[in-house]
């Protein structure tokens, strides 16, 4: 999936930063990704830990979550499910296709009509299998991940559903396949929540606590709120030429909020290492940082250079490549607490 702030790219970076720090040797400690997002870095560090504690408040990225990490065990029969889905003919009477679609009534066209169509009666079918007990949460979280993930492959967007484009693109041309979400197993359980990271940080502990929130103004649940809906699909009045839907705004966004923010999650984190990903484009300086760190235990920061991909504002939305620099602030805490 197409995401702002990915570190899918930076997973190498960071594992050897986390292990010169925390010890080469994590199986026995819990790790908590407390921004998920896409769920990357808690993928990545699913099997290599004895737990992982994901949490982001947005509702895509809950399902997402929900289904690489929550999930660990072997789902039988779910191969059977994403055929049947492959199967299912389009519906012209659903949310997406009448919102988000050309041919819908708001003539928006995030999604051809064709695949609009099709991502509705998959959406009301995973949903029905839901209601009648057909299948546990386990699988409900493995479908609408996979939805989400094939949605979001032929989407008529920019990466971001901040807007669609005027025509649709070839990948948006394409007809959808249903590809399943597929999760690593292993035998450790796993939590996933979907809370404001300042007020779960207060009720939970562990090991090393890793933190990618938000870096500038651009609010995730604007960005991404048209997989929100899918997620969500319940009726609601779309607003404005993007029909947008209400999104809560998040205090790492605000430059009057953000430090504040900031330091109370520091301040009541109940874990012995703590790192924190920011880039040289963010509301906060590293000064901010290393300030409002330091008052918490033995601080220490490295940098790292690469490339990063963002749209165009032309009306082709090509993507090129920008350089930013990643800062990973480093935090050993003075441990008040016990586990």
């Amino acid at each position: 999936m197409n995401y702002i702030g990915s570190k899918h790219k930076l997973l190498p970076f960071l594992y050897e930063s986390i292990c010169a720090v925390a010890g080469a040797d994590l199986s026995d400690m819990v790790f908590c990704d407390i921004f998920a997002g896409t769920g990357a870095v808690g993928k990545f560090f699913k099997t290599k830990v004895s737990k992982v504690i994901a949490n982001d408040c947005e509702l895509y990225s809950y399902v997402l979550n929900r289904n690489y990490i929550g999930n660990h065990r072997a789902i039988p029969h779910k191969e059977d499910y994403i055929n049947k889905i492959n199967e299912l003919p389009g519906i012209d009477s659903g949310f997406i296709y009448k919102n988000y679609c050309l041919g819908g009534s708001e003539q928006r066209q995030y999604f051809s009509d064709e695949n609009g169509t099709k991502i509705d009666h998959v959406r009301q079918y995973i949903e029905e299998l839901k209601l009648s007990s057909k299948i546990d949460e386990d699988l409900y979280y493995y479908l609408l991940c996979s939805l989400l993930e094939s949605a979001d492959k032929v989407a008529n967007t920019a990466s971001v559903y901040g807007a669609y484009l005027k025509h649709l693109k070839k990948s948006a041309q394409k007809c959808i396949i249903f590809e399943g979400a597929e999760y690593e197993l292993n035998d450790n359980e796993h939590e996933v929540y979907r809370e404001d990271a300042n007020q779960l940080i207060k009720h939970i502990q562990g090991d090393i606590l890793y933190m990618d929130p938000p870096y500038n103004h651009r609010q995730y649940g604007a960005n991404y709120h048209l997989l929100n809906t899918i997620a969500e699909y319940k009726s609601f009045t779309p607003k404005g030429k993007t029909g947008l839907r209400d999104y809560k705004r998040s205090a790492y966004c605000s430059p009057s909020a953000v430090k504040s923010a900031f330091e109370d999650l520091v301040k009541n984190a109940q874990f012995k290492y703590i790192f924190l990903s920011y880039n040289n484009e963010g509301l906060m300086s590293v000064e901010d940082v290393e300030r409002i760190m330091s008052k918490y235990g033995k601080y220490s920061m490295i940098s790292k250079d690469y490339q990063r991909f963002k749209a165009d504002k032309d009306e082709n939305r090509n993507h090129k490549a920008n350089s930013t620099v990643e800062y990973l602030h480093i935090l050993e805490k003075f441990c008040t607490f016990a586990r």
